[in-house]
């Protein structure tokens, strides 16, 4: 029966590794295959969270990722896994050469106890002729002398940020229960010489590359939930119109032109609509279209301005902009526009509102001293906080977990994309320096 079983899996692994190879998409980010191998004590270990995110005594876990015994790029390998889980300040790390166990030696505890190392990352990488590696990674409670995470992954030589990534996001979750983000991806608008163009890159910065560029101007794209298609708005000639990018089509299709102005504000959480401003019918007002049926209904009758709308992650409400007050505020509306409340009364000018995806934030930027500025509210309209002070600082949006957000900033003089904790440590910019950038979106 275990010959069995064990053949099975191994046929499996080889239909999905094959299926993926099968597709090239254009940003190849998912040519990556994993299964998972059955491992003493992983079924009981795995429901145990050794970091709680959440907690406000949080401490960093001691943790080492030796470096991926068996070919060259298993040392690049882990040092991006060790970048990725050294990004969210939630592990502590010695130095390598502290380490006493070597990469291809077996995993002892009595080798990490006397370093303080609470959880061990070890791995082998085998590469095959045609390119293809292999890796094998496993994840080990010092503590308890038990293994957390075995697992097996297949890539292309030339996808190692993407595998390193996968891997990273496993001992995430392992680690924390949480949904991990390191594979996620950021889009902003990328300005070489007169034209502005989409780009895409991976969430530290990594493999920028150009996706869209036409028209002539392209607004800050936003991301469907499956993280598979972006919505934008883009002036093409003398007409403004709404487009969607299929990913992994790699084809691009107009969903809605007024005739007008009409921008993009955000697509609902089960992908179902679209929420947009429009001026077509005089002053921009808010409307929702039904991405399936293309059912368009308009959410506000206006003569004020009301643009910018941003769902809540469970679709009942939406927070959106209009200067009803004077000056543009954030305001609060359910899906058919009715209840609506003012949530900022700080601030002569609030704008670009956009939900986390745990419903419990709402981020946005205002002016402070002629200049805007992050802030971040909760929906209920309290604990306002600033989160930037050097530059002009705008266009916010959420990474998935809800744990980092990225922004615009001219602090470096010309335009670029930032990146910060959602208390607003550890900015840093993230962009390519040659090009100006700007109104990042961060995928699910």
């Amino acid at each position: 029966m275990k010959e069995v079983i064990e053949d099975m899996k191994k046929r499996i692994f080889l239909r999905i590794t094959k299926r993926l190879q099968a597709v090239v998409p254009m940003f190849a980010v998912v040519a990556v295959a994993a299964v998972m191998i059955l491992a003493a004590g992983a079924d009981s270990a795995s429901a145990r969270v050794y970091i709680d995110i959440n907690s406000p005594g949080l401490k960093r876990l001691p943790i080492a990722v030796v470096d991926f015994a068996g070919i060259a790029e298993g040392t690049e390998l882990a040092d991006i896994v060790r970048s990725d889980l050294d990004f969210t300040g939630l592990f502590a790390f010695i130095n390598k050469s502290a380490y006493i166990e070597s990469a291809g030696a077996p995993f002892s505890p009595e080798n990490w106890r006397p370093l303080g190392i609470d959880a061990v990352v070890k791995g082998t990488a085998e590469a095959a002729a045609d390119g293809t590696l292999s890796i094998v990674v496993s994840v080990y409670d010092v503590v308890e002398s038990s293994n957390i995470l075995k697992k097996k992954y297949s890539s292309r030589k030339d996808l190692i940020r993407p595998l390193a990534h996968r891997i990273a996001d496993d001992i995430y979750e392992a680690l924390t229960g949480q949904k991990p983000y390191f594979s996620s991806r950021i889009a902003f608008i990328g300005q070489d010489g007169d034209r502005k163009s989409i780009y895409l890159m991976d969430y530290d910065g990594q493999r920028a590359k150009k996706i869209v560029s036409r028209g002539d101007i392209t607004m800050k794209p936003r991301w469907s939930p499956d993280s598979r298609k972006l919505y934008y708005s883009s002036l093409r000639g003398t007409r403004w119109g709404i487009y969607e990018l299929d990913l992994d089509a790699a084809t691009e299709s107009k969903q809605y032109s007024s005739g007008a102005t009409d921008l993009v504000g955000d697509i609902t959480q089960d992908g179902t609509y679209m929420l947009f401003s429009s001026s077509g019918k005089g002053s921009p007002d808010i409307y929702r279209l039904h991405l399936g049926t293309k059912i368009l209904t308009r959410i506000t009758h206006s003569d004020n301005i009301e643009v910018s709308p941003s769902a809540s992650p469970d679709g009942k409400l939406m927070v959106y902009v209009s200067d009803k007050s004077t000056v543009p505020q954030l305001y609060i509306m359910n899906m058919e526009g009715a209840d609506s409340r003012r949530l900022t009364f700080e601030g002569s000018y609030n704008t670009t509102p956009e939900w986390s995806r745990a419903g419990d934030l709402i981020v946005f930027t205002g002016i402070v001293g002629g200049r805007f500025q992050v802030y971040t509210i909760k929906p209920n309209g309290s604990e306002l906080r600033q989160l930037t002070d050097t530059g002009t600082n705008e266009e916010p949006s959420f990474s998935p977990d809800g744990r980092f957000i990225t922004f615009t900033s001219d602090r470096d003089g010309a335009k670029g994309v930032y990146i910060m904790t959602v208390n607003g440590d550890g900015q840093k910019r993230i962009s390519p320096r040659n090009i100006r950038a700007f109104g990042p979106s961060w995928s699910h």
